[in-house]
């Protein structure tokens, strides 16, 4: 999985293609976003200098967006922070170049290479498409898949838990490194991860193992590296691991609640009205962002942060 991932994401034209993202659908995504960094740059007291991140920042659309509005409303906060993007894509790289310039203070190929210091983090729809692990729960016992000669294969295991014959546990082990790791820096030097991505609130069964290609499901072994590959992110696993490295952990939250809380409904009213012409499709954009139907309760919001924060905005109801 993580193979094909890297190949999928390194030739960096799969945006909009084969599937869509928040920031990609609603400017107002981005922008609600970027103001939701500066108050909680202000609530750790207004460093004079910040990092401010995003994981896996596709082609440079939220932060372009959130730059945007925050050099607008806040912009003691566009002053101090210092931009570093984690991206390994070279082709995505160079997307964001284009698009936000001499604003990017440097590109990492991993989190723990972001520079020390207080940090706000930003991580839409990362988690979900690092590698997992998946265990199958049969007769004889618990067995883990593999994949060999193109096809899924059944090798013996050491893991244990009490569940019916059929089921099938996914663990995400990078994502809880990550989570990890993040929660230790955050409670150690101060600041934020705000993760937004799709996955239950409660750890669970199930297999959510799925490709896309032109905004279709594909068969997961299909010409692996040509199509986009994830599962559901397990928000109360990475919750758990930044809370146990230090961090207090907020939510998750669904994020139509999280989204509306920050006015973008609001803010996309605004922008219909200003552009009559897009007002439909607009308004549509940010409906299926928070409608429970479409992104809003699939989708979660959660916040590891120093735990001398407030509780974030969005968070607070």
């Amino acid at each position: 999985m993580a193979r094909a991932a890297a190949t999928y994401y390194a030739r960096g034209a799969g945006i909009g293609r084969d599937f869509t993202t928040a920031p990609e659908m609603s400017q107002a995504f981005g922008e609600c976003l970027g103001l939701w960094a500066a108050v909680t740059w202000q609530a750790m007291g207004a460093p004079t200098r910040v990092v401010l991140a995003e994981l896996g920042p596709g082609r440079g659309t939220l932060m372009a967006d959130a730059l945007r509005a925050v050099d607008q409303m806040v912009p003691a906060f566009g002053r101090a922070l210092e931009l570093h993007l984690v991206e390994t894509s070279p082709a995505l790289r160079a997307a964001q170049a284009a698009k936000l310039g001499a604003r990017v203070a440097g590109w990492h190929g991993a989190a723990g290479d972001i520079p020390p210091g207080p940090t706000i983090i930003l991580a839409n729809e990362f988690f979900d498409a690092l590698p997992i692990r998946q265990f199958i729960r049969r007769a004889e016992g618990w067995r883990e898949r593999y994949v060999a000669g193109g096809a899924f294969v059944e090798q013996p295991c050491d893991h244990v838990e009490p569940a019916p014959e059929g089921s099938i546990r996914e663990i995400c082990e990078p994502a809880r490194h990550i989570a990890a790791a993040l929660g230790a820096r955050l409670a150690a030097q101060g600041g934020a991860l705000l993760a937004l991505d799709y996955g239950p609130a409660v750890s669970g069964l199930g297999d959510t193992l799925q490709a896309l290609r032109d905004n279709a499901a594909l068969d997961t072994l299909s010409e692996p590296g040509t199509a986009d590959i994830t599962a559901h992110v397990d928000f109360q696993a990475l919750a758990e691991a930044g809370h146990a490295a230090g961090a207090a952990a907020h939510g998750p939250l669904p994020m139509g609640v999280f989204l509306q809380r920050l006015g973008l409904m609001a803010r996309s009213a605004m922008l219909a009205q200003s552009a009559p012409r897009q007002a439909g499709q607009i308004l549509a954009a940010a409906q299926r962002l928070v409608a429970p139907e479409g992104m809003g309760r699939l989708f979660k919001a959660l916040v590891l942060a120093h735990p001398a924060l407030p509780t974030p905005a969005g968070f607070d109801a």
